[in-house]
């Protein structure tokens, strides 16, 4: 029997509860944005993360782009929510620094010199917004939240296949 919000006020208000911290966990990955630089650390982690499952190859192309697309669009819905607890492009979500740095990372071999080249240049990017990424925050809910990070994720990415191309590193 499927229960409403009329039927048992209690059931509802633990149901909303529940929600609510799967969104803070998802939106402050793990908690990192609670903590003062939680936006450096994130990105920080994802590079840490990238480097243990793929050190020294290539990522899978198909899994790369997949786990890049799944935290933007999850990160879009769950900051969308958190905007309403937290205020507009609260500090504390940084599943945004995550999807920026999946993006600044896919395509690009996994070793330390991209890793650190992308993560230097991400955050470079995150923080000075140049090239229309300051508009990208204008955008509505969730959507502001994340985009000026994909972009500045996709202006890392576009120099470090320059890099790549040229053989610079």
């Amino acid at each position: 029997m499927q229960k409403n919000k009329n039927s048992d006020p209690d059931s509802y208000r633990d149901e909303i509860s529940k929600s609510e911290i799967l969104h803070k966990l998802f939106s402050s990955v793990l908690g990192i944005g609670y903590i003062k630089g939680g936006g450096t650390i994130a990105a920080a982690v994802c590079c840490a993360c990238w480097y243990l499952a793929w050190n020294g190859t290539y990522p899978p192309l198909l899994l790369s782009i997949l786990i890049t697309l799944a935290v933007t669009l999850a990160g879009v819905w769950s900051s969308s929510v958190m905007e309403q607890f937290w205020g507009k492009d609260p500090s504390k979500v940084v599943i945004d620094e995550v999807a920026g740095m999946c993006v600044s990372l896919v395509f690009l071999p996994v070793n330390v010199k991209y890793l650190l080249a992308a993560f230097i240049l991400f955050r470079f990017f995150d923080i000075v917004k140049p090239l229309y990424i300051r508009k990208t925050e204008a955008l509505p809910r969730g959507w502001g939240i994340m985009l000026d990070d994909v972009l500045a994720g996709i202006y890392t990415n576009i120099l470090l296949q320059c890099v790549l191309w040229f053989r610079l590193l």
